[in-house]
């Protein structure tokens, strides 16, 4: 199989302010928007993957735990500060977390829906960790 571009669906309920804060906060491109009747369909442009917004989720503003959304997008930056002010400039209260997989900022879009923020060199690193314990990209013996 040859894939030809990647995204993920997310489901929501409160669909313009989802589709305003990936585009927004992300600055990632709106390729299109499409509407039939009662539902709706955003498709953003993440370098190259195509992450799509949707009609008819169910919000919980104050965040959904993992039992209600087992999915997390998950962004890497090049920098966790300047995405940290950039959050915060933008009125969402957020921190920087460390554990034993490196730094990262975690938030909940409008609906709820976990995001993650993390540096691209911490996961650059798990990578070659990955690579050097196998000899193989992203295998695990």
């Amino acid at each position: 199989m040859q894939i030809a571009r990647t995204g993920i669906i997310l489901t929501t309920e409160g669909y313009d302010d989802c589709v305003a804060f990936y585009r927004d906060l992300f600055s990632l491109p709106l390729l299109f928007q499409q509407q039939q009747d009662d539902f709706r369909l955003g498709c953003l442009d993440c370098n190259g993957a195509c992450p799509m917004i949707e009609t008819g989720g169910h919000a919980r503003p104050a965040g959904k735990t993992i039992a209600q959304n087992a999915s997390k997008l998950s962004f890497n930056v090049t920098s966790l500060k300047v995405a940290l002010q950039t959050i915060r400039n933008r009125g969402i209260a957020a921190e920087i977390s460390v554990n034993d997989r490196g730094s990262t900022i975690d938030l909940f879009d409008a609906d709820g829906n976990r995001a993650g923020i993390r540096e691209k060199p911490g996961f650059a690193a798990q990578i070659d960790n990955r690579k050097s314990l196998s000899g193989r990209p992203g295998e695990i013996q």
